[in-house]
């Protein structure tokens, strides 16, 4: 079964009125929040991320390169499953055959979840992350695969070398620990302001440079709620906007292989935290067509 028999379409990321014939990125939105927590609702994040990209220019001033001048499709939301395993399995599935394609995968979310899912279909990668919480919990609420443990999934997975965490502030006991025992690299937020954006680069630079590949995954909490409030789980000392943007033009070059951007909540806000995620992904895509130039 192909993904188009698995998606529905909604909005169009982006809208710019044609159908590319050959297109280089693909977006697929999955919807699913089943297990959210303190604040639910990412369920309508794909859409409202859309939105908000209907409503932002395109061009790239970090990079002058205009996003317009990209082809790009948008499949539509994938019709999740109440199961977190069986969508991740869904979700895999879908990205696998973007990949089989030689396109790159855009995932819209839904809750972070879904990241179990993309990432495993790629067989050679690394996943770095960008979220306020490590996510590392063996089980939560009695499950062992949900927004707040599909790191721990992803440790067994892949192996801990190959997770790097950023803007981390939020943990538990029992996560620190793991991590420590595990050698899982991250760096809270206030090591990021406290060393500096050029020491953090040189940093992930030194641990990119030892794979093949790069998964990128942004949980908009990562930022300050005070840029981004509509979101699951906020936390305050955040990354600012700038610090972020600042990181991912550093990062992302040829090795990246596909990116989500998930746990945007849009109730709880007024349209900021979608237009922040829709900023994100056209500059992500700025960043890696700058590097083919």
């Amino acid at each position: 079964m192909s993904y188009r028999e698995l998606t529905c379409q909604n909005l169009e990321f982006g809208g710019f009125g044609r159908k590319a014939e050959q297109p280089r990125y693909s977006i697929l939105g999955v919807p699913y929040d089943f297990t959210s927590t303190y604040r639910p609702g990412s369920r309508f994040g794909p859409n409202a991320i859309r939105q908000a990209s209907l409503n932002l220019e395109a061009y790239c001033l970090r990079t002058t390169f205009d996003v317009e001048n990209v082809a790009i499709e948008d499949l539509g939301d994938l019709n999740v499953l109440n199961d977190a395993t069986a969508t991740a399995e869904l979700v895999r599935k879908i990205v696998g055959e973007i990949v089989e394609e030689e396109k790159f995968p855009i995932v819209l979310g839904g809750e972070h979840t879904i990241t179990y899912g993309s990432t495993r279909a790629f067989e050679k990668t690394a996943v770095l992350s960008f979220d306020a919480h490590l996510d590392l919990r063996n089980e939560y609420l009695g499950n062992r695969l949900s927004h707040a443990t599909y790191m721990r999934r992803l440790c067994e997975n892949l192996g801990p070398e190959r997770i790097f965490e950023v803007g981390v502030r939020a943990l538990s006991t029992e996560e620190l620990v793991f991590a420590k025992e595990k050698g899982l690299q991250f760096l809270t937020a206030l090591e990021v302001e406290r060393l500096g954006i050029e020491r953090v680069v040189e940093r992930l630079k030194r641990w990119v440079s030892k794979f093949e590949g790069l998964y990128l995954t942004v949980d908009m909490d990562v930022l300050d709620p005070a840029y981004a409030p509509g979101v699951g789980n906020p936390v305050p000392e955040g990354l600012s906007p700038t610090q972020l943007l600042d990181l991912l033009e550093e990062i992302c070059g040829s090795k990246i292989l596909g990116l989500d951007v998930v746990e945007v909540s849009p109730n709880y806000d007024s349209g900021l935290s979608a237009i922040q995620a829709s900023n994100i992904i056209y500059n992500v895509i700025a960043f890696r067509e700058a590097t083919k130039a």
